[in-house]
């Protein structure tokens, strides 16, 4: 009889024998099945169970001993909070699909276990005639996933492979599933092999979207990572998210927000840059907000490698170094990039090792872009244009670009594979390096480079000095292309002589045509100190002070303007607590760049005054 019918059979019986006192309407979210949608009810059925408190102490004792170690830490307070109050774990269950259940039934209801059927009746010298019937449940498919750490390697049997990666090393999980999947792996590690089956568990977050949600296939908000790799039109982004909803009814505000958010659909950013923007925003204990504009610009970052490679072997026009003379004089700029890359790798070293992978991301974006490309690079352009270099000189410039790049790539490769391969492929036979990929590679490490104190601290002079000028450009809206002329006061023995050293590139990099030394300020000049040495650029012949007087004026008034709107939101209560956490938090952020920047236009126009 069918279950609907069978009940209202019961109430008809218990109305006839007037046992039924009163009948009461409540109002429930009935469950159904996610595929078939029929509506699932509690059924009591016999079960497997496994008796766990056995197995919960010794894998309480691993982790409190240190044999296994959480990372963030604060992750095994999760993990001994529930291995303290653990349950005996049902492990059957009824579906067509998993491993089955090596259980048997005769015909008394009497269980016989073994390996498989015939191992069960060897078990219990059943006689061939004895008829048996398996249990049709299957097991838990976190009891299969437990015995992954060394099932997968030839396990009863002791094989070559359970020898080599039985214990592995770390285990990289999400924290939904600490109590699921690794609490379960190492009770059994323990249990079947003698020994914990890893020795960290690296807990990494959440991927969220740029609203701080959870993803999820019925709000509609998942991005697919194929499509940030390739690109997707917005039409089929749409179709995407919009194809099988558990709640069609939500299709229409899902399409309407997709549309919003991705007008023209999306863009291919390729994997390097998703790979990348993945690493750099992986700190430990925190769930990832997903931001497009990131992916944006780690491809840019992959852009700005390309050239600097292109550069690169355009300047060595396909000839190899490694057979020239390795004593080459090496400058001041080829000591500091070197140091620098030195420092950089103990950085990475350090972030991978600590599984701080937005640190070691952080160290190599900064080397690469900053440094090699935006300075070093630079230097070696100018260097190399130099026609009283000599040739060792020329050479050593030469070297240390190719070096410094491949060194660069092999750092960078565990992060961006595709890139750093192919462009190492190109790079490495000028060193006279073999191989058919970068991955053979030995991972570079900090000791193979020197520490150049000296040159570092000459160079963050010499950038000092370089910034101080383009930033007094910028601020007095000078044309950057514009040559001006430079005046010094001032300034340290040592710094006097890093002035006369390095003129060419102070005059290049910062678009003067004379540098001169004076002993007092001379008119009107925006001045900005390099160590002990003051920077002036005098501003009469450049700008007219009246009109620049009132364009700074103007542009206070509109950013104390601004800055009052902005705090107004803040002082605001009702703001502050109904809208959403990031528009109040870029709110915020924003009231600091105003002040930042009421602060520099005040400024400039006290230079202008001559305050």
């Amino acid at each position: 009889m069918d279950r609907y019918a069978a009940r209202d059979r019961i109430v008809a019986d218990l109305k006839a024998l007037d046992l039924i006192a009163s009948i009461d309407e409540h109002k429930l979210i009935v469950p159904r099945g996610d595929r078939s949608r029929a509506v699932v009810e509690p059924y009591l059925t016999d079960q497997w169970f496994v008796r766990i408190e056995p197995l919960a102490k010794p894998a309480i004792s691993a982790v409190e001993n240190g044999d296994i170690r959480f990372i963030p830490e604060n992750w095994s307070k999760t993990y001994f909070e529930w291995m303290r109050h653990i349950e005996d774990w049902c492990i059957s269950r009824q579906l067509w699909w998993g491993h089955r259940i090596p259980a048997w039934y005769d015909a008394d209801g009497n269980i016989y276990v073994g390996h498989n059927e015939a191992d069960a009746r060897m078990r219990n010298n059943l006689k061939p005639n004895v008829p048996l019937r398996r249990d049709a449940d299957v097991l838990d498919t976190w009891f299969s996933s437990a015995l992954w750490p060394f099932s997968t390697l030839g396990w009863p049997n002791q094989t070559p492979a359970l020898d080599t990666y039985y214990p592995t090393n770390v285990l990289v999980t999400g924290f939904d599933i600490i109590f699921f999947w690794v609490a379960r792996m190492i009770m059994m590690g323990i249990k079947f092999m003698d020994n914990v089956p890893f020795k960290e568990v690296y807990i990494h977050g959440l991927v969220r979207d740029n609203e701080g949600n959870k993803m999820s296939k019925s709000k509609g908000n998942i991005l697919d990572p194929i499509d940030l790799i390739d690109g997707i039109d917005l039409e089929s982004l749409v179709a995407k998210r919009i194809g099988g909803l558990m709640r069609p009814n939500d299709a229409s505000k899902i399409e309407n927000a997709t549309r919003k958010q991705f007008k023209e659909g999306i863009d291919s950013y390729g994997t390097d840059a998703l790979r990348f923007t993945f690493a750099s925003m992986a700190t430990q204990g925190r769930d990832i907000r997903f931001d497009l504009g990131r992916v944006s610009g780690y491809r840019n970052f992959c852009n700005k490698i390309w050239n600097a490679a292109r550069f690169v072997m355009l300047m060595c026009d396909g000839r190899s170094l490694s057979d020239q003379d390795r004593s080459a004089q090496q400058g001041l700029a080829e000591n500091w990039i070197r140091s620098r890359l030195r420092s950089r790798l103990t950085q990475i070293e350090t972030g991978f090792e600590t599984y701080r992978f937005d640190l070691a991301a952080q160290a190599i974006y900064e080397f690469i872009w900053d440094e090699y490309c935006d300075w070093y690079i630079e230097f070696a352009k100018i260097g190399l244009n130099n026609q009283s270099a000599t040739d060792s000189e020329t050479l050593a410039m030469r070297r240390t670009l190719v070096e410094v790049l491949e060194i660069s790539l092999r750092a960078l490769h565990p992060v961006m594979p595709y890139i750093t391969d192919e462009i190492w492929l190109k790079l490495a036979p000028l060193l006279g390096k073999d191989g058919n990929t970068i991955m053979l590679q030995k991972f570079p490490g900090a000791a193979d480079l020197s520490h150049d104190p000296e040159a570092e601290q000459a160079m963050t002079w010499i950038q000092n000095f370089i910034l101080g000028v383009r930033r007094i450009r910028a601020e007095n809206n000078i044309d950057p292309n514009r040559r001006i002329n430079i005046q010094v006061l001032g300034g340290s023995p040592i710094e006097c002589q890093w002035l006369e050293s390095y003129d060419l590139y102070l005059r290049q990099l910062g678009r003067t045509n004379r540098i001169k030394r004076v002993l007092s300020r001379e008119g009107e000049a925006a001045g900005v100190l390099a160590g002990e040495m003051t920077v002036l650029i005098p501003l009469s012949d450049i700008i007219d002070p009246v009109i620049e007087l009132e364009r700074l004026k103007r542009e206070l008034d509109k950013l104390c303007g601004e800055l009052e709107i902005n705090k107004g939101k803040l002082n605001n209560r009702a703001f502050v607590e109904k809208a959403p956490s990031p528009i109040v938090e870029k709110v915020r952020n924003r009231v600091g760049e105003i002040e930042d920047a009421i602060s520099h236009v005040e400024n400039q126009l006290r230079n202008l005054r001559g305050d």
